[in-house]
């Protein structure tokens, strides 16, 4: 299996800027779009498959042993990088780095550290081999929608400022890619290699997850914070 972490370590984009100077101000180009405006998350959509879920309910319960195994490998490893961590920012940086290779505990840290890697890229090939399943399909299903509700152009919410009721599909097109794949494997095949495409939409699967976890652990702590009585006047 090629190694996702690969593919993970190359992400990025580059971004170019230029500037036209002109004599005289032109009047704005402005574009005539005839129809409907739709806007589509490709992440909420995939993630809105009930395919992709339970494939990710899978991965969970078929990696378990392999999840609790690199946790505890990873606390360990951290046990033993404490030590080094002179300046206490949780991070071994170059002015640690000669006492931390010269220590009899190198060794024994980097086997940790590659078993570690192995066990999250086995997971994470997992996912990412999911989420490219239901990937091939999203253009087509895309389409589909887009036909059906007279929709001549569909852009990133990400991109809009402003948006009617009802101007998002999204939940349509997950529809739709529950119709093409109902189910998912987690199990790459041999020799499969991860698109980038299908990396990058995995990395955004999982922000838009911890983003979800983050604002369901605000909503609960604020639940159990006590009400406080306003102050009376008089």
């Amino acid at each position: 299996m090629t190694s996702v972490s690969k593919f993970l370590a190359r992400t990025g984009v580059a971004i170019g800027a230029g500037a036209v100077l002109a004599a005289a101000p032109a009047a704005p180009a402005v574009a005539q779009v005839d129809g409907r405006l739709a806007t589509v998350s490709v992440e909420r959509a995939l993630l809105g498959t009930s395919g992709l879920q339970t494939a990710f309910n899978q991965v969970s319960t078929t990696y378990q042993a392999q999840v609790e195994s690199a946790q505890a490998k990873q606390d360990e490893l951290q046990a033993l990088l404490q030590p080094f961590d002179t300046n206490r920012d949780s991070n071994i940086d170059q002015s640690e780095t000669a006492a931390l290779q010269a220590s009899p505990t190198f060794q024994q840290i980097q086997t940790l550290q590659g078993e570690v890697a192995a066990i999250e890229e086995q997971v994470t090939a997992a996912q990412v081999y999911a989420v490219e399943q239901v990937l091939i399909q999203y253009q087509t299903a895309l389409s589909e929608v887009a036909t059906q509700q007279q929709v001549v152009m569909v852009v990133s919410p990400a991109s809009l400022q402003y948006a009617s009721e009802g101007a998002d599909i999204t939940a349509a097109v997950s529809s739709a890619l529950d119709t093409k794949v109902p189910t998912v494997a987690i199990v790459p095949p041999q020799g499969w290699r991860p698109n980038p495409r299908s990396v990058q939409v995995f990395q955004d699967i999982n922000r838009l997850l911890l983003i979800q976890q983050a604002r369901q652990q605000q909503a609960a702590q604020q639940g159990q914070q006590p009400a406080t009585e306003p102050p009376t006047g008089r």
